[in-house]
């Protein structure tokens, strides 16, 4: 029977995590395979990472430059949740090409629904079928320890059930937005996950697989508000929340990226030079040097792009107030993530960004 490849992606899987956490299960595969830091793309959010993965590209290329985006020819915001707005083919469409098999395990629906088009198989654990839900028991509720865990056990399963060629599965990371490395409730989700990556892999042993994560995580301690700051200069804008998504329990739709979408573009520069000066900015480009310096889709981003230091995320705080123990993402400095490999033709193959495992899908598993 054909090898079947996996590739998992821990959503918020900071190294951090991995120094602090034990995973017995998943540092022996790394051992015996490879395992090294890497990075992920910008901004550091999950729909661009996880498309980035299964395109094998980068945000320029696919079109998935944020979880939310204002479309400029209309003035709507929309949640970037649907497979029609990916702009490359994904590894699910070239397998589908050459008659293999696929599967999508998701744990947020948001994720099924956006990457699961040319799959063989999509589930999530928000929306599990009746078959799933019975041999495993009811799906955890997705703000929980345990719901990652049954993600992977459900591709175990579905792997046990049928053949697949390629198994694509991704979790989220409430737990990571809600404990630090260091507290007790991220060793027993990093054991529940560690657990189940075991019982995949001894149930099914002879499987390449490849492990990343979508993005780091990171304390936060101040939110700045980006309109407010042009308010005083009278420039004009709408600001837009590239983070944004609906599971706002994690993050409070706060994260270090924002678009900004001027009233006039011709107050670019002067946007530019208004936002430096703002405490916890850390980069502020135009929209040419976004897509030159963070390849990011030309058509799909605002004006400025701006991310924050390490300490900040950007907010309204009419709209929300920091959390005061604020875990979250979107800047440069939650791109560090994970890279593991196990049981797979890796010689002479580089791994430096999570979207290389994409790469190595197209380049190594799916040709002929």
């Amino acid at each position: 029977m054909p090898n079947t490849t996996v590739v998992m992606c821990i959503d918020g899987l900071d190294p951090e995590y991995l120094d602090a956490c034990e995973m017995p299960n998943l540092k022996a595969l790394g051992a015996s395979g490879f395992a090294k830091v890497g990075r992920c793309m910008m901004p550091s959010v999950t729909n661009v990472n996880n498309v980035s993965l299964v395109t094998a590209s980068y945000p320029e290329t696919h079109g998935i430059s944020s979880n939310y985006r204002l479309v400029r020819e209309t003035g709507e915001e929309v949640y970037m949740e649907s497979g029609e707005y990916i702009l490359a083919p994904t590894f699910f469409q070239r397998a589908t090409e050459l008659g293999k098999t696929s599967v999508v395990v998701t744990s947020k629906d948001k994720l099924r629904t956006l990457l699961g088009g040319w799959a063989t198989v999509a589930v999530s654990s928000e929306r599990p079928p009746a078959e799933l839900a019975s041999a495993l028991g009811e799906s955890p509720p997705i703000y929980s320890l345990e719901v990652n865990g049954w993600a992977i056990d459900a591709a175990n399963t579905i792997l046990s059930q049928r053949h697949a060629d390629l198994v694509y599965v991704t979790t989220t990371d409430y737990a990571m937005h809600t404990y630090a490395p260091d507290e007790p409730e991220s060793q027993r989700h990093l054991t529940i996950l560690d657990n189940a990556i075991g019982q995949l892999l001894s149930a099914h042993p002879d499987v390449t697989f490849l492990l990343t994560a979508d993005h780091g995580m990171s304390r936060k301690s101040r939110m700045v508000d980006l309109g407010a700051a042009l308010a005083k200069w009278n420039i004009g804008a709408n600001v837009v929340p590239i983070i944004k998504d609906r599971y706002v329990v994690h993050h409070s739709n706060l994260g270090g990226c924002m678009f900004v979408y001027l009233d006039d573009p011709r107050q670019t520069a002067e946007a530019m030079d208004a936002l430096r000066s703002v405490p916890g900015v850390e980069e502020v480009y135009n929209r040419d040097e976004a897509v030159r310096e963070l390849r990011l889709h030309h058509d799909r981003i605002g004006d400025v792009v701006v991310t924050a230091d390490a300490d900040s995320v950007f907010g309204d705080p009419s709209q929300v107030e920091l959390p005061p123990r604020l875990r979250s993402h979107a800047s440069a400095h939650e791109r560090d993530v994970p890279l593991f490999g196990y049981n797979g033709d890796f010689d002479g193959f580089s791994f430096e960004e999570n979207r290389d495992l994409g790469r190595y899908v197209f380049e190594r598993v799916l040709t002929g």
